[in-house]
């Protein structure tokens, strides 16, 4: 629910936050400023700790449900992972209690210029690609001298952007479909849907909720579409976007980016504009290209020239966890690509190695990996699988590789992980998920062969055994380095 709700109206007036992660946190301060009486309500055991010691008041979902308990609320805002139908959310909907998420906080007290004049926002979206996409754009944006922030779903609230010193002139949001489900009034300068493959379907009740939340990116003034990607170009029909573009990997018509002769070639905001060698871009690939041409696309929407596009992606960095090549050990690549959290940028990953030993599993979140294991069983030379839902991803691996050998390593009280079926071997190991990681890459090295590549690309949600995806990673890199060269086979296939 987005009622008008004028922030000046919140003097006095009692605001619920629900959770109390970073974007929870970020809530506060804003909401303290603006006069409200604050509540926060978090299954978190600490949460209630942490709240006290900042003069907030806290309330369990029991209390919060049961009667009486949102008398007074006059406003609910959440954090992005909460479901609308949580007990809470549930609640606060009956009673026509408004709920904004913190990103739709964040537009409005943007919109109200509050910290000052209202910021530009370039915001970016889709499966796969969204963090790459939005440093590059952060990239390109400061090499042509503009203040800004890369912030929403990369790490940094929107509301702490906003707040932030110097203030920033334009801001790069990269934006979950949760995110933009609790944003419905955002509409940004330019925002892109870089492709759209199943993922959170748990979350949004299916494909239909999913896409649904993707599509309120091109609510603005330029919507940007992934063309090779026909979900998202099957967005162009119904855009809402004042004007709508796209951008491919083959060369871009008119109204489009796209490569031709080894560049980036604009189409959409100039006349056959060169922006970038591909040559240049990192990471290399496919993939990378593409994110590259999305942010480029948002940077040009709002006539940045060029020279500061070809500067910035010359001069960008690829985060951690994203195809990171760890080791290479008795001529065996180990790269981790954490960042693959489901099946379509698992894709990716597998597809840009020859031979590939293939660390998996975590929460598939509703997502199918039968059409994944089908294409990229030829660059499959094993598979070691690890988390909740390796079961799934392992029947797959029999349907369509059953020459794959595959290893199972499970965690003792892992009911679930214990039934993983037509696996070669499974590893009993501990329950602590470093103890697991360490021999899920030990078996993976025992698979590997000289000019193997072992990969972490999960394909899955790290949330069953690992803070996020970045502990996951950590995790896969410390077991790689503690490896010697007789951890290696050398026997042949």
């Amino acid at each position: 629910m987005t009622e008008v709700v004028p922030l000046d109206s919140l003097q006095g007036k009692r605001v619920l936050v629900t959770g109390w992660g970073v974007t929870g946190r970020a809530l506060i301060e804003p909401l303290r400023e603006l006069g409200a009486h604050i509540t926060v309500s978090d299954g978190s055991p600490s949460a209630a700790v942490e709240a006290q010691a900042r003069h907030v008041s806290f309330a369990t979902a029991d209390e919060l449900t049961a009667d009486g308990g949102l008398d007074g609320v006059e406003l609910v805002v959440t954090s992005p992972g909460w479901r609308p139908d949580s007990p809470v959310l549930s609640a606060a909907a009956a009673r026509d209690i408004p709920i904004w998420g913190d990103v739709e906080f964040a537009w409005r007290v943007d919109q109200a210029q509050l910290y000052g004049p209202t910021t530009r926002w370039l915001v970016v979206t889709g499966t796969n690609g969204k963090t790459t996409t939005t440093s590059m754009l952060e990239s390109i944006l400061t090499a042509a001298g503009i203040p800004n922030a890369a912030c929403g779903n990369i790490g940094l609230p929107v509301l702490a952007a906003l707040r932030s010193e110097p203030r920033p002139e334009v801001l790069a949001v990269e934006l979950s479909s949760f995110q933009l489900y609790w944003a419905p009034s955002v509409h940004p300068d330019a925002g892109v849907v870089l492709n759209i493959a199943e993922d959170h379907l748990d979350w949004h009740g299916g494909m239909a909720g999913y896409v649904d939340a993707k599509r309120q990116a091109l609510t603005g003034k330029v919507g940007v579409l992934g063309l090779d990607d026909a979900v998202a170009a099957g967005l162009a029909a119904g855009s809402p976007a004042d004007r709508t573009i796209g951008f491919r990997l083959g060369e871009p018509e008119q109204n489009e980016l796209g490569v031709w002769g080894g560049h980036l070639l604009d189409r959409a905001f100039g006349d056959d504009e060169v922006l970038a060698p591909i040559a240049e871009i990192t990471p290399a690939g496919p993939a990378g290209v593409m994110d590259a041409l999305a942010a480029a696309a948002l940077a040009r929407s709002i006539g940045i020239e060029p020279g500061a596009v070809r500067r910035g992606l010359r001069s960008f960095t690829v985060g951690p966890h994203r195809a990171a090549r760890v080791r290479e050990l008795s001529d065996v690549s180990f790269v981790d690509d954490s960042k693959a959290t489901n099946p379509h940028a698992a894709r990716s990953s597998i597809l840009a190695h020859p031979s590939v030993v293939w660390v998996a599993g975590g929460l598939l979140k509703g997502a199918q990996v039968d059409d994944l294991v089908r294409e990229v069983a030829d660059r499959l030379v094993g598979a070691v699988l690890i988390g909740r839902d390796a079961a799934q991803i392992a029947e797959a691996l029999a349907r369509h590789a059953p020459d794959v050998p595959v290893v199972g390593v499970r965690a003792r009280d892992d009911a679930v992980v214990t039934d993983v079926a037509d696996v070669t071997k499974t590893v009993d190991s501990t329950v602590d998920s470093d103890t697991v990681m360490a021999e899920a890459v030990r078996q993976a090295a025992r698979l590997a062969r000289p000019g193997d590549t072992v990969l972490l690309a999960p394909a899955a949600a790290s949330l069953d055994m690992f803070d996020n995806y970045g502990q996951r990673g950590d995790s896969f890199a410390a077991a790689v380095r503690t490896l010697q060269s007789d951890d290696i086979s050398r026997l042949p296939r």
